[in-house]
């Protein structure tokens, strides 16, 4: 084991790790962002760090209140490289206290990227379409399911991703991004993210139309006649292309999104165009 890994004991690696997991988000403000987060972290091992030098200590937790802002959980290792860096500084290590800030700087943002693509635009996309599967009907079991599988998948992964940045220190972020890793894990995770997103709105979307051709007793109901060519999604899939054009090639906002559909639903639901 080396001198760096001596200078915190499991126990304050443990707690530094809670400290960071827990107060990342509830410790923001517009200012610094994560940066109080970060000085609570260092902030619970600093005797370790630097037993008995009060001075020693105050540097340390000056140096972390500057603007800091990535992902909690995958971005995990960000926090857990600074704490590496700052243990190896205080055994001695020719690293400085400018060098442990430029480098936590610089990673993160890419952390935070890959981060937030594999959360938001993978893991919780996949689990909440689980989730709502299992509460069709109003049951309990699917929001406990999902709160259960989102917090047993990510405080693990985040704990891992900590103690490798700890005892990694900048070899971490070398290892990660060396070789255009970081691009690769964030376009597969935006991929797989559109899949399910795509997923989720065929399964949980529906577009009733209402119109009905009429010609003695003969009756022809459009919606009969799409879900006969085997497309009962059809309607779902026309007006997602036409969200996707209208947001992403015309630049509509969210809001004027919002109007929109809900004129087409107003006058769709009086005219039986749609029908409930």
């Amino acid at each position: 084991m080396s001198e760096q890994n001596k200078r915190i004991s499991k126990r304050g690696l443990v707690k530094a790790y809670i400290d960071w997991v827990f107060c990342s988000i509830c410790l923001m403000n517009f200012e610094r962002m994560m940066a109080p987060s970060l000085v609570r972290m260092v902030g619970r091992v600093r005797e370790e760090l630097y037993p008995g030098d009060p001075e020693g200590q105050k540097e340390l937790m000056e140096r972390h209140e500057v603007f800091f802002n990535t992902e909690p959980y995958f971005g995990a290792v960000v926090p857990g490289i600074v704490l590496g860096m700052e243990a190896e500084k205080a055994a001695g290590g020719d690293i400085s206290g400018e060098l442990i800030n430029n480098i936590k700087t610089a990673l993160m943002g890419p952390f935070a990227g890959i981060g937030d693509s594999l959360l938001m635009g993978m893991l919780q996309p996949i689990l909440l379409s689980i989730a709502l599967g299992l509460c069709a009907n109003g049951e309990i079991i699917g929001p406990l399911f999902y709160v259960v599988a989102l917090l047993g998948i990510m405080f693990p992964c985040s704990w891992l991703l900590f103690q490798y940045g700890y005892k990694a220190g900048t070899n971490a972020a070398h290892h990660i991004l060396a070789g255009g890793l970081k691009d690769r894990i964030t376009q597969a995770a935006g991929v797989v993210g559109l899949v399910v997103v795509g997923a989720i709105t065929a399964s949980y979307t529906s577009v009733n139309l209402g119109l009905v051709y009429q010609q003695g007793e003969m009756q022809l109901s459009l919606a009969d006649s799409i879900s006969s060519m085997m497309m009962p999604k059809l309607p779902v899939l026309l007006m997602a292309f036409l969200s996707y054009y209208l947001m992403v090639i015309r630049k509509w906002s969210v809001q004027k999104m919002m109007i929109l559909l809900l004129a087409v639903s107003v006058l769709g639901y009086f005219t039986t165009v749609l029908a409930v």
